[in-house]
């Protein structure tokens, strides 16, 4: 197991200085909700505290930028201004891939992105499809603090959550997320098919009020 090179309170919330990672804070933070944005920052810092533990390395064995880039637009297919007509997960992916190369990424790079955010919904398939598809899973995993499962859970110091949420705090997050899950979903059926994950929140809030994600969450490490 690699040590985590994010020691300093300074380094455990930094982002990406490059002019790529601005352009998509710049994308994403006017069109998401403040909890929604906070949430997919936090997945990225949280990612970067689980890939020492799994033996990588930033520049070595995955692309920072990219990691960026796939945590803070995962949820792109629920901002205010998307077209709403696919999965949200599907849509995000395609509108963050057609931000990506018009600003010069690689078609290749583009479509690691596409996939880590288009399976960010899929347990047991997106661990499979490559180490950013693993990194934005286990960020995601993280700041869900235990419903999506233990994993990674100790990567991250109680100094080091203090340091996430008061740069990013929750606000929130589950109902909020939720909320905006469901919006999107309801709007068409074929962005929420059954036994999906928008579907099956769809289903629960209009049968139950509340879906086990957001019960679950109240519960986890973080507390919603």
């Amino acid at each position: 197991m690699t040590e985590s090179p994010y020691a300093a309170p300074a380094d455990m919330i930094a982002l990406p200085s490059t002019p790529l990672a601005g352009a998509i804070v710049n994308l994403v933070r006017p069109v998401a909700t403040p909890s929604v944005f906070n949430h997919s920052i936090r997945t990225y810092l949280f990612a970067r505290f689980v890939a020492p533990r799994l033996g990588l390395v930033a520049g070595d064995d995955y692309d920072d930028d990219l990691l960026f880039a796939a945590c803070a637009m995962h949820d792109l297919g629920v901002a205010s201004d998307s077209p709403h007509r696919e999965r949200f997960e599907v849509e995000g992916a395609d509108r963050a891939a057609a931000f990506l190369t018009e600003r010069g990424v690689s078609a290749a790079d583009a479509d690691q992105v596409w996939q880590a955010i288009a399976l960010h919904t899929s347990p047991g398939i997106a661990e499979r499809r490559g180490t950013l598809c693993v990194l934005v899973r286990e960020g995601l995993a993280l700041d869900f603090g235990g419903p999506m499962g233990p994993g990674h859970i100790a990567a991250v110091t109680d100094e080091q959550a203090d340091a996430v949420h008061g740069a990013y705090p929750r606000l929130d997050m589950a109902r909020s997320l939720i909320d905006a899950i469901t919006a999107q979903a309801a709007k068409d059926p074929k962005n929420a098919p059954r036994y999906t994950i928008p579907g099956e929140f769809l289903r629960e809030r209009e049968t139950y009020g509340r879906t086990r994600m957001e019960q679950a969450c109240r519960s986890s490490r973080w507390g919603n």
